[in-house]
């Protein structure tokens, strides 16, 4: 049985349609009621999808109490739900940055605190972190700092979970084709330029695929990975260890 936080768009939705055609009892969530309702349909396989703001406790409560009542306990856990966001440093508010926080770290944290219970042992929990987590980039500081702190977070929680034999690791996209360039409240030719520009910044002059991403998720989740906690699996086109060296 397999959550996807975050798991009404892009990589998530992504992972959860491989989770579900291996075979997987699915359940995802997300802010956006709609756009849930939608990915549901695109999983199939009688997946389930609720609505759930990470950086709200309760809402995380609510995830793991409808899961388990329909599903039961959970074996595979990944926690994707996040927000990119930037601004330069001298414009940077602290509404921005407590947004940012709030989601990608405190999220992360709490959903996995929280679904201890429901955790059966052995289970996989794969975090969504990001290949900028070790590089200096300009803008966006705060997101940066965030998947660093994910990384960290599998290293440490993976020390915690040992007697369980539950395993935490990360997956460290690179520049990827999803829905978030569309969310950014840009025209059309300025997402069309930044995207261009991503894609030239890696290494294999190209975007990732969601389905790309997908597949070291499932790896991540499968017995073919049971050696590895508290790592970074690096899906990037080189950008990290070229371009990042």
């Amino acid at each position: 049985m397999a959550v996807v936080t975050g798991g009404n768009s892009g990589i998530g939705l992504a992972t959860a349609i491989e989770f579900a055609a291996e075979g997987a009892k699915v359940a995802i969530s997300g802010r956006n009621q709609a756009t849930i309702n939608e990915a549901v349909q695109q999983i199939g396989h009688e997946a389930i999808g609720i609505k759930a703001d990470v950086a709200n406790l309760a809402d995380i409560d609510t995830l793991y109490k409808e899961v388990k009542a329909k599903f039961g306990n959970i074996d595979v856990l990944v926690v994707n739900a996040g927000i990119f966001k930037g601004a330069p440093l001298a414009d940077f508010t602290e509404e921005l940055y407590d947004e940012i926080i709030d989601i990608n770290v405190k999220g992360a944290f709490f959903s996995i605190q929280k679904a201890l219970p429901y955790l059966n042992d052995g289970a996989s929990i794969i975090i969504t972190s990001s290949a900028v987590n070790a590089i200096g980039l300009a803008n966006i500081s705060a997101y940066a700092a965030s998947k660093a702190a994910v990384q960290s977070l599998a290293k440490s929680f993976s020390a915690d979970l040992l007697s369980r034999k539950i395993r935490v690791n990360t997956v460290s996209p690179g520049p990827i084709e999803t829905p978030i360039f569309n969310r950014l409240g840009m025209p059309q030719h300025e997402v069309d330029g930044m995207k261009d520009s991503f894609a030239n910044f890696a290494p294999v002059k190209r975007l990732g695929s969601v389905k790309e991403m997908a597949s070291g998720y499932v790896f991540l989740a499968s017995d073919e990975s049971t050696y590895m906690l508290g790592a970074e699996l690096l899906l990037d086109g080189g950008v990290k260890y070229i371009k990042g060296a």
